[in-house]
């Protein structure tokens, strides 16, 4: 079997394509989580911690050493954890909220209660056998 047949064999099984679909959308989700962190929630901390925007949050190891005319000789150097804590909140959020799709959506798929299963072979033989006795 030659590889383009494996390929074709691969790509007509569905799962590929199932796959696809799944990373649009977790794309298109992440823009929607990412956007609402950005919009709603880091304004608020921002607001709480007095006016500074997290993502600007950082450590400095050594200050950016400035010359006379104003320019800067030397970069700051720093820790920008602000970021970090940023990207942190969005992956927290993505995954609480997936996690409550797929919670409902399993709830939502789960098949209803079904009967009971019939009784083995065994036990309808023992029932007869009891039934037999209680005649006699």
């Amino acid at each position: 079997m030659g590889m383009i047949s494996e390929f074709k064999e691969f790509i007509a099984k569905g799962n590929v394509v199932d796959l696809a679909v799944g990373v649009v959308i977790g794309a298109a989700f992440g823009k929607i989580v990412t956007a609402l962190v950005d919009g709603i929630i880091m304004p608020i901390v921002g607001a709480l911690t007095g006016g500074v925007s997290v993502s600007d949050w950082k450590h400095v190891l050594t200050p950016a050493q400035i010359g006379p005319d104003g320019k800067a000789l030397v970069a700051e150097v720093a820790i920008k954890y602000g970021a970090f804590l940023q990207t942190v909140i969005d992956f927290l959020l993505i995954a609480l909220v997936i996690f409550l799709f797929l919670k409902a959506y399993n709830k939502m798929r789960k098949p209803a209660d079904e009967a009971p299963a019939a009784p083995s072979e065994e036990v309808l033989l023992l029932r007869d056998i009891r039934d037999s006795l209680k005649k006699v």
